[in-house]
């Protein structure tokens, strides 16, 4: 290679670093050993408002806030000493001066360069104007939170708290930072708490801490609260972060306590009363009882027995629901074979000669539907057995109660007996329990469809309304 190529490689070099030094989004100055500008570049103008000749030749300090100016040089001679590449300021917070006087904040690379001439330094410099800015709006935003928030490294060491975690704990924050996390975690909990955080860490997600645990944080005092914990895993150039967001539950806590204890208090008062109407509805049916006992009329006898039946399918709903343990629903499967159980024995039913079938879906149905539809199905099946069979025909009769739409319930009653008779007016009907059906059937809005025989039977739509 001649000499002649070798300096025409060397012109287009150095002209190619030129272009790419002009061409940086950054800030770029040299400097020689005493610290004058030799070099910038057209982002440095605009950084700094400074033309390239007003700068040429001048101390870099010119560039820096003079609050900083008396230790600079000695920084600059520590880092000549150095010489090699290096971020300027690690841990400072570091700010460019502009010709009108106004600061803003920078991050500055230091490259050492060794020329013909000397050793330069070549300094890489960019506005973070806008990451300050944001960072400060995130600082804000951890720094006003209402829950506490606490930063750890991968190792549980405290590394950032805000002003609530503070007043949560009771400990200033510089009596936090630095420390073990399990500081702040009731003695009874720190044995396994290192374990949980090193699990935790093999798939960090965000996700609530002690999931179907109670938690407790530890007061600075000594005292123990309940809190409720959310995990953030955070990855920083410093390596995987955990941000908790802690919240102190005491009053949530009292809160339930006290809808626990109302509940108990308001079941136990709604056990009472339903065991004493179940109690006074039963003295209603054995006054009933002990009147008939003194009639000698047949048709008497007959009408306080019905009135002992519907008395007692009250009874029966009222004692299904003091012993359950929801009050807001009645086992209504349980109720009707109950009451039907109690309609044979009032009838004397000869079961060798009439079947009662019963087929019916679990149903749980509030009291206000409870008890009116328990009234019509005693009276239906009280018709059945009184009118469909003569003294010795058989047959069958049919109960069924089954859901036909989520909300939409079927009641069937039916009976393969003797029929209706047509000149018989089932919807203008005089009997006390027909004109019961009927109303009763409006009460709870439901639709009531009947047909006289082959089979006789009542189909009753019931809609159930959800809470």
């Amino acid at each position: 290679m001649t000499s002649r190529t070798r300096f025409k490689r060397f012109n287009n070099t150095a002209e190619m670093m030129h272009l790419a030094v002009e061409a940086s989004p950054n800030g770029m100055v040299m400097t020689d050993r005493e610290g004058f500008i030799v070099l910038v570049n057209s982002a440095t103008e605009k950084l700094f408002g400074y033309s390239r000749q007003e700068l040429i030749g001048q101390p870099v300090e010119m560039l820096v806030p003079k609050r900083f100016n008396h230790q600079h040089p000695e920084y600059r001679e520590n880092y000549i000493g150095e010489s090699k590449t290096r971020p300027m300021g690690h841990g400072r917070d570091l700010y460019g001066l502009r010709k009108d006087g106004t600061e803003f904040p920078v991050e500055v690379g230091l490259n050492p360069v060794e020329t013909d001439h000397g050793l330069f330094v070549l300094a890489a410099i960019v506005d973070i104007t806008d990451r300050k800015h944001a960072e400060e709006m995130i600082h804000l935003a951890v720094e006003a939170s209402p829950n506490g928030m606490v930063m750890t490294d991968e190792n549980g060491i405290i590394v950032m708290v805000n002003s609530t975690t503070e007043m949560l704990f009771g400990y200033p924050r510089n009596e936090l930072i630095g420390q073990q996390i399990e500081i702040l975690i009731p003695e009874s909990h720190r044995k396994h708490h290192p374990e949980l955080r090193r699990n935790y860490l093999k798939q960090p997600d965000t996700r609530a801490m002690g999931h179907g645990r109670d938690l407790y944080g530890l007061h600075k005092n000594g005292s123990e609260f309940p809190v409720e914990v959310g995990l953030n895993p955070i990855r920083t150039p410093q390596g995987m972060m955990v941000l908790a967001s802690v919240i102190n539950i005491t009053e949530r806590k009292q809160q339930e306590l006290q809808l626990k204890t109302a509940l108990k208090e308001k079941e136990l008062l709604l056990a009472e009363i339903h065991h004493r109407v179940k109690n006074n509805l039963q003295i209603i049916d054995s006054l009933l009882g002990m009147q008939s006992d003194m009639l000698v009329n047949a048709a008497a006898v007959s009408l306080l027995r019905e009135s002992q039946n519907r008395v007692k399918s009250m009874a029966l709903i009222h004692q299904i629901l003091y012993e359950s343990s929801d009050f807001a629903n009645v086992d209504f499967s349980s109720v009707l074979r109950a009451l039907i159980s109690n309609l044979q024995y009032s009838y004397a039913l000869d079961a060798s000669r009439i079947q009662v079938r019963i087929d019916t879906d679990p149903v749980f149905l509030p009291i206000d539907i409870s008890i009116p539809l328990g009234l019509i199905v005693n009276e239906l099946c009280s018709n059945a057995m009184k009118y469909a069979f003569g003294e010795k025909d058989s047959g069958t009769i049919e109960i069924s109660l089954k859901y036909t739409k989520p909300h939409a319930l079927q009641v069937y009653i039916a009976d393969n007996g003797a029929g209706i008779p047509d000149a018989f007016d089932l919807e203008n009907s005089s009997t006390l329990g027909l004109q019961l059906v009927h109303l009763l059937s409006e009460q709870i809005s439901a639709e009531l469809i009947f047909q006289r025989k082959n089979p006789t039977s009542f189909t009753l739509h019931v809609p159930i309304e959800v809470n």
